[in-house]
């Protein structure tokens, strides 16, 4: 896969990365505001998944704000080609888009777009200043957007009667495993979340825990959301 950066139209540098098997985004679309020496700051925050999508956003906010001194934008789209891109719209070159990247690459976080709009109240922030409102607004954003966290997972069946059910149940809940459904027919069956990286132990500890008596079949892969508690979002 290719990472690719770009100010405006310009591109920065090119790598390679990995596939994702987990990694953090934004949960919900979400605004925060700020006022530096009379300058107003709205951070937009949105989880995307396209470019497109990133793009049809930025479009979105500097029509709501079109009376706005500035609507600066970064983004960080995942998957088989990562993009990162920027612009400072106008304020001083290093000081608005970069350090709002900036902290979505320190968070860690992918797949979102932030719009900061700013109305300009009369005061010279400096370029230290600017420096510190993009990137205090940008961090207030994605907390009101609440982080979440993407995980590549195996959708794991299993098969169980049930005098072995409320074992294996508790095992699965014991080690982590989410539970997507149980359904109750002439046995039971669990639809479990597995890691990819952990499918193999899952499936010997299921069939160790039951003597061989539960059935463990192996579905196709998904990303799942957790929140910042742990908790499956969907």
């Amino acid at each position: 896969m290719l990472i690719v950066l770009m100010q405006d139209n310009m591109l920065l540098f090119i790598l390679v990365i990995a596939l994702r098997k987990e990694y953090k985004t934004v949960l919900r679309y979400a605004t925060a505001e700020i006022e530096e020496k009379k300058s107003r700051f709205i951070a937009s925050v949105k989880p995307v998944s396209t470019e497109q999508e990133a793009l049809d956003f930025i479009q979105s906010l500097k029509t709501k704000y079109w009376d706005a001194t500035h609507n600066v934008y970064a983004y960080y789209i995942g998957g088989d080609n990562v993009v990162q891109r920027f612009s400072d719209d106008g304020e001083p070159s290093g000081t608005a888009g970069l350090p709002v990247l900036e902290v979505i690459k320190r968070m860690e976080l992918q797949d979102l777009a932030i719009v900061v709009t700013r109305y300009f109240g009369g005061t010279l922030l400096g370029a230290a200043g600017l420096i510190r409102a993009y990137g205090k607004s940008a961090s207030m954003g994605i907390e009101a957007a609440s982080v979440a966290r993407r995980v590549l997972c195996k959708q794991m069946i299993i098969t169980v009667e049930y005098a072995l059910f409320g074992r294996i149940q508790s095992q699965i809940i014991s080690k982590g495993f989410t539970i997507k459904d149980i359904i109750y027919g002439q046995d039971v069956e669990m639809m479990v979340f597995v890691p990819v990286d952990e499918v193999e132990g899952f499936s010997k500890m299921v069939v160790d825990d039951s003597s061989g008596r539960a059935l463990v079949e192996t579905g196709e892969n998904t990303y799942i959301t957790l929140d910042n508690q742990g908790k499956l979002v969907y």
